[in-house]
């Protein structure tokens, strides 16, 4: 053993070690102590003193164990590396956490920026999925265009390297409503949510970004006087539009949407398919007293119900009928009100707005409409001579 410690010691393939030896000592003042092993504690010399030779020589063994060892993991652990890994154990230190922990915590991100694309390589990939899911054009232009804006920004950055506080100060430089703000935020949500499903980043930035404060106001509509105008200063093309908006409550683009065939008098009931609802649901409406005679002159029509120049001529007809302010969706919010104020059946009115919540609808349109202005409205008729006379009759 003596011979193997030695020869390990001073190989050249550790290093130039010097093992430890047990030398005789002298000291008068101490004539009891006869031996002394010199080693080194931490990168300082110490002696230790021994009455006999027998334990000088096991703790000099110890210590060529010690050594041997010490010096085998040197060898094995390039010094630059050491030297880094103690510095970072020091920095670490404050945080009581280890290297293994600062590892564990790092290494997913690498991982993830292994698997990362860019942003703009997201949104292709996100809208490619959406369509095959089925999602309908007007949702998958929304994700187009809501995204776009960002992506003339972050489109060349990975998306595992975008920061929830770069995604807020990128929200509240928009200069646009609170509404606006958060559905870019949700559209964002979106995005990131799907990039997560496939990860691409560790987490969702956007939980973490704040929401703007929504400050509820008063849903604009029209009144009874002026949706009379607006129907008195349609033309054949247009009106059917105006009237199934006013009286029917369909979206826009639903009403866009709208064939002939989908409207059966004989029932009394508007079909609106599930592929051209916004819920993506397939509901129908109940034509009141009033639309069937605005509608009657059409029953035998066929294809579209809206002319393709459709937005230019309500525009045209808005105009026509001097109303000067155009609340945001008018028709489809006119409706509503005077339908809640009328039959009193926020369920009803639910299931027709194609609405799951009918606190929600009762939360919005509960007493914007007097009782006697609701009944005005439904009881907005044409004249017996038709609508080619474009007069409107209130019947009260």
């Amino acid at each position: 053993m003596s011979f193997l410690l030695e020869k390990v010691a001073t190989s050249g393939n550790l290093g130039a070690m010097r093992k430890h030896k047990v030398r005789e000592y002298h000291d008068s003042k101490r004539p009891h102590l006869k031996f002394v092993v010199n080693t080194k504690e931490a990168g300082k010399r110490s002696r230790q003193f021994f009455e006999t030779k027998k334990e000088a020589e096991t703790l000099a063994q110890q210590k060529n164990i010690e050594l041997l060892n010490g010096g085998m993991e040197a060898a094995q652990f390039p010094s630059a590396l050491r030297i880094m890994a103690s510095e970072a154990a020091k920095r670490l230190a404050p945080f009581r956490k280890t290297l293994r922990d600062a590892v564990e915590f790092y290494l997913p991100h690498l991982q993830a920026s292994s698997r990362t694309c860019s942003f703009r390589e997201l949104i292709d990939e996100l809208l490619q999925a959406k369509a095959a899911d089925g999602a309908s054009k007007v949702y998958v232009t929304d994700l187009r265009c809501r995204l776009g804006q960002f992506s003339s920004v972050f489109g060349d950055r990975l998306v595992s390297e975008i920061q929830a506080h770069e995604i807020d100060r990128w929200l509240r430089d928009l200069d646009v409503s609170p509404v606006t703000r958060n559905n870019s935020r949700r559209v964002l949500r979106t995005a990131f949510s799907f990039a997560l499903a496939r990860n691409y980043c560790l987490d969702n930035p956007v939980v973490k970004t704040a929401k703007a404060k929504e400050i509820e106001g008063t849903v604009g509509i029209l009144t009874v006087s002026e949706t009379a105008r607006l129907l008195e200063a349609s033309d054949a093309e247009v009106l059917p539009f105006i009237a199934i908006g006013a009286f029917a409550g369909l979206r826009r683009a639903e009403i866009e949407r709208l064939d002939w065939s989908e409207i059966d008098f004989e029932s009394g009931l508007i079909t609106v398919q599930a592929l051209k609802a916004k819920s993506a649901r397939r509901r129908f409406v109940k034509i009141r007293e009033n639309l069937a005679k605005w509608l009657a002159p059409y029953a035998a029509h066929r294809g579209a119900v809206t002319p393709n120049n459709c937005r230019k001529m309500l525009e045209a007809t808005r105009v026509a009928a001097g109303i000067k302010h155009w609340p945001n969706n008018a028709l489809r919010h006119s409706f509503a009100s005077y339908h809640l104020a009328h039959f009193n059946d926020a369920a009803g009115l639910a299931l027709a707005l194609g609405h799951t919540d009918a606190g929600l609808v009762f939360q919005h349109y509960r007493q914007l409409v007097k009782p006697k202005d609701a009944e005005k409205f439904w009881n907005l008729f044409p004249t017996v001579g038709g609508v080619s006379s474009k007069v409107v009759s209130i019947s009260t």
